[in-house]
């Protein structure tokens, strides 16, 4: 005769098994507490935004980005050679870093990634980012506006510049480095040199979180005022050089919120609810165009 044997225990089934209550009650507990947490993080974004909306609506209209910044105490114009100008100044930054940082990135992660040279380059890369804008500033001060002789557009992209270059190499470099090491291997493997295969395999992948990137220095570049100040200084006219001094949403916004007018104040609201506006809809756009054309 055959023993009765137990039924053999399996280890995915629920013999026997039942959650204690309080497991179930700790578990949702803290599920409501990272829910609040989450939302609380948003209060401080969505009550800027409303500030934003609710101050800077009312004279938010065409003439504003056709038209020049009015004199103080007087009502009427506009900034749209604030507007004129960041967009070139910005423009210039992004020349001038992007090429390098990008560069910088995929030698420090495709072709040297555990040489001195690259430790080197990361570790001034980000000491670099939390440098003070203002010595940036002064740096292209020295080196753009006194061997020019004059403020200029150029001294202001230079010294954007210098704060976008550490986290456009930072970001490309974390974006590389997100790309599976198969995709290089496959590559190798049908024949493919190493120049190829960053070009045609690694680049495409990581573009899209590489953009990502480059739209975060772009915003920090937007927003900063006091490197614009050193080198750009600012102007009540239409810019028609780019080595001349050039007028700034951010130095704009500086100037008018101090003014003792209520005009002005408000303008200043304006100006910035269209910067944001400016930043968010490049950044959305560059998303969408980078993300079809890659996937």
């Amino acid at each position: 005769m055959i023993p009765h044997s137990n039924p053999p225990h399996h280890f995915f089934s629920n013999h026997e098994k039942k959650t204690s209550f309080l497991r179930l009650w700790s578990n949702q507990l803290l599920t409501t507490l990272c829910v609040l947490f989450s939302f609380f993080t948003l209060v401080p974004l969505f009550s800027l935004l409303y500030l934003l909306i609710h101050k800077g609506l009312p004279l938010l209209h065409f003439s504003v980005f056709t038209k020049l910044p009015p004199p103080p105490g007087l009502h009427g114009g506009g900034f749209g050679n604030a507007i004129i100008g960041t967009i070139t100044m910005v423009g210039i930054a992004t020349l001038l870093s992007a090429p390098i940082g990008i560069l910088g990135a995929i030698y420090i992660s495709e072709y040297a990634p555990h040489s001195s040279l690259t430790a080197t380059v990361r570790f001034i890369a980000k000491l670099l980012t939390g440098i003070p804008s203002i010595i940036c500033g002064a740096f292209a001060f020295a080196l753009v506006v006194l061997h020019t002789g004059q403020f200029s557009a150029l001294a202001g992209g230079a010294a954007l510049s210098i704060l976008m270059l550490p986290t456009i190499l930072l970001t490309s470099e974390q974006a590389l480095m997100g790309v599976p090491s198969s995709y290089r291997d496959a590559s190798y493997g049908l024949g493919a040199t190493p120049f190829q295969t960053i070009w045609r395999i690694v680049l495409p992948e990581a573009l899209p979180a590489m953009m990502m990137g480059m739209m975060l220095a772009v915003a920090r570049a937007a927003g900063e005022t006091a490197p614009v100040l050193f080198t750009a200084l600012f102007s009540q006219q239409w810019a028609s050089s780019i080595m001349e001094p050039t007028a700034s949403l951010s130095v704009l916004i500086y100037n008018f919120s101090a003014l003792p007018y209520h005009y002005q104040v408000q303008m200043a609201w304006t100006a910035s609810l269209v910067l944001v506006a400016m930043v968010t809809g490049t950044n959305i756009l560059a998303q969408l165009l980078f993300r079809r054309k890659f996937q």
